[in-house]
């Protein structure tokens, strides 16, 4: 699949867009909130979102109908939508990574490959640090399965469960713990707030 015309949705500095970039493949950039007329003009016919901060809506999925992906941090279906590594520490759920089809949903489509992530030394780790660890882990996943994906070799499957889902302004309950250090706050903080709850 040769003729691949890829709109990446994230950041134009992101490791993930370089390396499309650097395999050859023929990919654009998008941080902003896009159109139908943006892709139809361009004729984009796959669509690859990382790290984007905007809800696509039906009409452009439609453009590109089995063809579109999201690299997620987080296992899913646990902690869909916004700060899925700071959830998975203060709901005590799965750690990892995942990249699963795009549909209307927040974080709902199926999934095409995803990894659990262990991490050591816990409670030396801080928000941030293990923030790294889960971006470097969805990158490798990504470079270790994109020309799969692409080729559409990987057979998709549907999250198992309800999993948990959180918006934005859930955090905000927690400004409490993050006041002081913000994502410097250690894992040990965190875990000890459960001990306490």
């Amino acid at each position: 699949m040769n003729d691949l015309k890829i709109l990446f949705l994230g950041n134009n500095k992101s490791p993930v867009f370089k390396w499309l970039i650097d395999n050859g493949e023929n990919v654009m950039c998008s941080e902003g909130a896009i159109n139908k007329n943006f892709v139809l003009h361009h004729k984009f016919n796959f669509l690859i979102s990382y790290g984007y901060r905007h809800l696509l809506k039906k009409n452009i999925l439609n453009l590109f109908k089995e063809s579109s992906i999201n690299l997620h941090v987080s296992y899913l279906p646990f902690n869909k939508g916004a700060d899925p590594n700071f959830w998975s520490f203060v709901e005590n759920s799965p750690k990892g990574v995942t990249i699963h089809k795009i549909n209307e949903g927040l974080d709902t489509g199926e999934i095409i490959v995803q990894k659990k992530v262990f991490f050591k030394n816990v409670n030396q780790q801080t928000l941030s640090t293990t923030y790294g660890i889960l971006q470097n882990e969805i990158q490798s996943l990504f470079y270790e399965n994109w020309y799969s994906i692409k080729n559409k070799e990987i057979k998709s499957a549907p999250q198992i469960g309800s999993g948990s889902i959180h918006r934005i302004n859930d955090i905000k309950k927690y400004n409490f713990l993050l006041e002081k250090e913000g994502w410097n706050t250690k894992i040990k903080d965190i875990l000890n707030l459960n001990n306490e709850g």
